[in-house]
């Protein structure tokens, strides 16, 4: 694995919470889990759903797109 590859995978997955506290409704809604806002950003190869409640973000699932989730 290039390693320099994966350091840029780990720093944009380390900015990805930042980056939702900041502006959090950048995802996309998923409609399917009315009336929960869970939001979808993609992170390089990866998912990362995030629910928001009031003024908490709780991320929720983590996974490389690749999979059949």
């Amino acid at each position: 694995m290039n390693q320099r590859a994966a350091a840029r995978v780990v720093q944009a997955l380390a900015a990805a919470p930042t980056r939702l506290a900041e502006n959090p409704r950048i995802g996309v809604r998923l409609d399917e889990f009315d009336p929960r806002e869970v939001r979808r950003i993609l992170v390089g190869d990866y998912e990362l759903r995030y629910e928001i409640a009031a003024t908490t973000i709780y991320v929720l699932r983590l996974w490389h797109a690749r999979e059949d989730r």
